[in-house]
């Protein structure tokens, strides 16, 4: 016999089956497109170089939001959340170290692509290696504050699926919200728009054709986790709970789109990161694949 669980204040019937199928196609979806990023740079030599691996940390992130975000599906069609307070804490990490970590990896391969196009000096593996360890471990610090009590995870509106706390807007939210929101966002969003108009300025001053859209990055980052860095910073100086939790929810599904629109972005929108994907699934050898990530 199956327990019928009562719907989340605040939501109907469809709004709980709309958020969780949302849920489920992004997670999917997403994870489907990054999986291959990540299986392509392993299968194809010639994807293997020190900018791919920026590459491959952003699609490792990425994949790591889709299954918080399937986690969250999973429960929205449950109608509750069956995996405890310590499951809570856990998934609440999880999505906000993996959050962090596609933040800053987008920050990380705006810096190689300055270096390329602007020094013309070639990333080396060691500088590459100590970079993406950085990444994951300055997310790691951040995301494992609330856990220490500096901040804290608790349960999104529709109670399915855990992110950090900001109803409370208390000092404790203030004092955390603020430095982590500087050195994860607002500096990365910083570094790429210097890098971003530093290539745009080059591409113009020598006639070159340009091989990417420079704003694309900068505007695809702000869009996604914009409406949610909105809230949060909203709920630092008023009461969001007087926002219903249907609104509430709007920017984590907006945020949960992330990991698909990096792939098209970072992985399928790279000419040559394209062609090594190509190479994988039919076996064909784009000419001129070197792929040394020289138009990514």
């Amino acid at each position: 016999m199956v327990t019928s669980y009562p719907l989340p204040e605040g939501f109907t019937e469809f709004e709980v089956f709309g958020i969780g199928t949302a849920l489920l196609v992004e997670a999917l979806l997403g994870f489907c497109l990054n999986g291959l990023t990540i299986i392509s740079f392993r299968k194809i030599k010639e994807l293997r170089t020190p900018s791919n691996f920026l590459v491959l940390s952003l699609a490792l992130a990425d994949c790591g939001i889709c299954i918080n975000a399937f986690i969250a599906a999973f429960s929205s069609f449950l109608r509750y959340w069956p995996y405890g307070s310590d499951g809570c804490q856990i998934h609440g990490f999880q999505g906000f170290v993996t959050a962090l970590a596609s933040i800053s990896s987008s920050a990380a391969v705006a810096w190689d692509r300055y270096h390329h196009y602007c020094t013309r000096s070639k990333l080396q593996w060691s500088t590459t290696i100590s970079m993406v360890i950085f990444v994951w471990v300055f997310s790691a610090f951040w995301s494992a504050m609330p856990l220490l009590g500096w901040g804290e995870y608790d349960y999104e509106p529709l109670r399915t699926c855990c992110t950090l706390d900001y109803t409370k807007g208390d000092r404790n939210f203030v004092t955390f919200l603020f430095p982590m929101a500087f050195f994860n966002f607002v500096i990365p969003i910083f570094i790429m728009l210097t890098a971003y108009q530093s290539i745009e300025q080059k591409f113009k001053k020598s006639g070159q054709q340009f091989k990417f859209n420079t704003s694309l990055p900068v505007k695809t980052l702000v869009i996604c986790w914009g409406p949610y860095s909105l809230l949060c910073f909203y709920a630092a100086v008023e009461n969001v709970t007087f926002i219903s939790p249907k609104l509430r929810m709007i920017p984590a599904i907006i945020a949960k789109t992330v990991p698909t629109v990096d792939a098209f972005v970072y992985a399928l929108g790279n000419e040559n990161y394209r062609g090594g994907i190509w190479q994988f699934l039919t076996g064909q050898k784009i000419e001129k694949a070197e792929v040394d990530n020289k138009t990514k």
